[in-house]
């Protein structure tokens, strides 16, 4: 789907690059991708970001999150500076995805994904969202005060946006509506949606899926 058709779908504004879309609504605005939800499908991994994010949310509450995180540019340089290291690691996570992605079988299915497990039950998530053909939940990782993953939940190709076929036009945008649903309720001040695709756009889950951040005041550009 061409940024044209996704601009027109709900009025936002849409910029991209190298490979990466990034939608702003109001003022806010993310920084950087951190894995969705594993840097590989690991349930060891997945369990011990859950046991810390569970410890975070059990030392602080919104306000002291919101404080954390930042309300200003000036906070919001602050988080960059925190979080400087783990952009290498993303970028190390996306090169191992990528290479996982391309040595999978040649069917274009893509290899299984932490978002596989979610979906299955086998895994647990916060459920923020879910119908027959999208499901909603919050980013274990999260990179803002609300960070919630947006996913179809029958891959069907779909392992990043640009594989998407014309006929998968009517899912890509509910995919986009659902977003701005759970942002325009989690984050009335505004929020931004991001879709990485591919090693240089630092995806690092291969099952299409949309970042909805906000709850602070972020900078520009992105990554």
């Amino acid at each position: 789907m061409s940024k044209k058709i996704l601009s027109l779908l709900l009025g936002l504004r849409i910029q991209g690059g190298a490979s990466s879309f990034v939608i702003n609504s109001s003022s806010s605005a993310v920084i950087t991708e951190r894995t969705s939800v594993a840097a590989a499908c690991s349930y060891s991994y997945y369990k011990h970001s859950n046991s810390q994010i569970a410890n975070n949310n059990s030392n602080l509450n919104f306000q002291s999150s919101r404080a954390l995180f930042g309300t200003s540019s000036s906070d919001d340089t602050t988080y960059k500076n925190k979080n400087k290291n783990n952009m290498s690691d993303e970028v190390a996570a996306a090169k191992a995805a990528a290479a996982e992605y391309k040595s999978s079988d040649a069917d274009g299915a893509g290899p299984e994904t932490a978002f596989d497990n979610i979906l299955s039950g086998k895994w647990p998530s916060t459920k923020v969202y879910e119908d027959s053909t999208v499901l909603a939940f919050r980013d274990i990782n999260p990179q803002a005060p609300t960070h919630i993953i947006v996913i179809p939940k029958h891959r069907d190709g779909l392992t990043k946006l640009s594989n998407a076929r014309e006929d998968q036009e009517g899912i890509l945008g509910h995919l986009l509506f659902v977003a701005q649903s759970v942002g325009r309720k989690e984050c009335p001040e505004g929020f931004r949606v991001v879709v990485n695709d591919g090693e240089q756009g630092a995806q690092s889950v291969y099952h299409l899926h949309l970042h909805v951040l906000g709850g602070r005041q972020m900078g520009w550009p992105p990554g």
